[in-house]
């Protein structure tokens, strides 16, 4: 095992607390582990286009996105896994026939259906207030797009650059219904656990982001045991498994942190700079 480490940081309640703030002491540990010769890299659902400059500003030596379809490090694209043109085009059909409004997740930018601005709404709210939003804040809302950065109305809608899909659900029954209807996608929810779901959403089959962590160390000649991952969620449980070592924020959910070596504190009470002290980064 080396003593310089391969760092995996979730975003969305790791890197930034649920209403999107990027701590200073989150930035000022990235740069002070980077000086002692470690590699950063942001792995998270997000595609390139929903980070907003001040992630980017950072200065992190790459990302993995969409939970694994997409791997950069420095300005090279490791891999990148797409939903097929003909399987988009199906699930836009799809979704459109039975009323569901979603958007496509690409780099390029998340493109909205035509009605999922105004019918999102209370999705979002609902989701915005589960991550901690006041009241005033739900009312400034005045439609879906505000919760998504790069989000764009009016795109076309067929397009061979998607990651993933995500849409609003009626009820729990929408997502099972694409599971079966799109056995070669990986069906999944978001916003909610269970029949709470808020979301279900469809990205390419058997990625994960210990998939993407694997193929990443590959391409850089690193062990693996010399990694060393950070989220706040389940879907974060199978990089805590295949890293070296893991760190849950204590914000996070209950599973992950059952399944972290160590849990530090809330992302907004210096949460990542306490993990890197607790693992000798810095």
């Amino acid at each position: 095992m080396s003593d310089k480490k391969i760092v995996l940081i979730d975003i969305d309640g790791t890197l930034v607390d649920y209403e999107n703030n990027l701590p200073a002491s989150a930035v000022e540990a990235i740069h002070l582990a980077q000086a002692n010769g470690h590699k950063v890299y942001a792995c998270t659902g997000r595609s390139k286009a929903e980070n907003k400059q001040e992630i980017w500003d950072i200065g992190l030596d790459g990302m993995i996105g969409g939970n694994g379809n997409y791997i950069e490090s420095g300005d090279t694209v490791v891999f990148h896994q797409l939903i097929s043109l003909e399987e988009e085009k199906r699930v836009v059909d799809w979704l459109n026939a039975r009323g569901l409004c979603f958007y496509l997740e690409s780099n390029n930018g998340l493109f909205a259906s035509e009605t999922f601005a105004k019918d999102a709404l209370p999705a979002c709210k609902a989701y915005a207030s589960g991550k901690g939003a006041t009241q005033e804040e739900l009312d400034a809302m005045g439609d879906s797009t505000a919760l998504f950065h790069g989000m764009i109305e009016g795109g076309e809608l067929y397009r061979d650059d998607v990651n993933k899909i995500s849409f609003v659900l009626k009820s729990y029954q929408d997502h099972l219904d694409s599971a079966a209807e799109f056995p070669n996608l990986k069906a999944g929810t978001w916003g909610g656990k269970g029949e709470h779901a808020l979301f279900g959403d469809l990205g390419v089959k058997d990625i994960t982001k210990a998939f993407a962590v694997g193929k990443l160390c590959e391409y850089l000649g690193w062990d693996i045991a010399d990694t060393i991952a950070f989220g706040d969620a389940k879907v974060d449980i199978p990089m805590f498994e295949c890293c070296g070592a893991s760190c849950c924020m204590g914000s996070g959910g209950d599973e992950a942190k059952e399944a972290a070596d160590f849990v530090t504190t809330d992302v907004d009470k210096d949460g990542l700079m306490n993990g890197f002290k607790h693992f000798g980064l810095i």
